[in-house]
This record gives C-alpha cells, structure tokens and sequence, in this order.
C-alpha cells in the first residue's frame, strides 16, 4: 500500500514547475510506484497559454476547480472548461489549455511518467522506461 500526502511531495522533486511559471505538477504517484499509471495533482495559472502534445501517453485530466478553455488542435474544436470535466487525451491530440482563472486538475499518464520527464519544444514528454 501507498499512502501519500500532497503536503509532503510539496518541494520535493516530485513537484515541478514549468520554466515560465505557467504551470505546476505534483507527482502523486509515478513509475518507479510499479502500478500501470502515474497520477498528478495540476495547477495552470489564470491568463497564460499552454500549448502540449503527449505523443508518447494517454493523459486523462478533471479539472476540480476554475475554468478556461481547452482547444484540440488538430480539428480546432474548443471546449469549455469548468468543475466537473474530464478530458481523455486518447488520440495523442495536440492541445492548448487557456485558464481564465486559475485551474486545478487531477491527472492519470499511461504509460506512468517516471518524474524525469521534460516537454521538448512541441511540448511533448519522451517515453522513458521506468527502472
């Protein structure tokens, strides 16, 4: 059995800020955890862009607090987001998030990231093999 708190991850090396500040992860649980999926608690600050493309995973996301909107970018379809949505990323679907206020989300990786993941240029995670 695993039991984590978010208060202890907090400024750890599972807690990870994007390089412009846009966004925050908190890895619950990651690969070296050995079950099949890695689960982040995600904070993406009100006003910016956000632009990721999970060529490697399958990301699912529900979004508990805020709104904004999230934008497939391979069709342009927009879809608002509020409380109480899920997203599945199933397609690897490039995608842009744009929080009108600040988000926060829970979010389960297949295949688990391993926390040593960094977007590229075209914000994708590589695959990397857990040990």
């Amino acid at each position: 059995m695993i039991v984590r708190t978010t208060e202890e991850i907090t400024g750890t090396d599972r807690d990870i800020t994007s390089d412009n500040g846009n966004w925050r992860s908190k890895r619950i649980v990651l690969g070296g955890d050995k079950v099949g999926f890695s689960f982040h608690e995600t904070t993406i600050e009100a006003g910016t862009v956000n632009e990721f493309h999970y060529a490697n995973h399958i990301e699912a996301v529900w979004l508990i607090e805020g709104t904004g909107t999230l934008t497939d970018l391979e069709t342009g379809t927009v879809y608002p987001l509020a409380p109480g949505t899920m997203y599945l990323l199933n397609g690897h679907e490039r995608h842009r998030v744009e929080p009108d206020t600040r988000m926060r989300m829970f979010c389960v990786f297949n295949p688990p990231v391993t926390g040593r993941e960094v977007h590229d240029e075209n914000g994708v995670y590589p695959l990397v093999e857990v040990v």
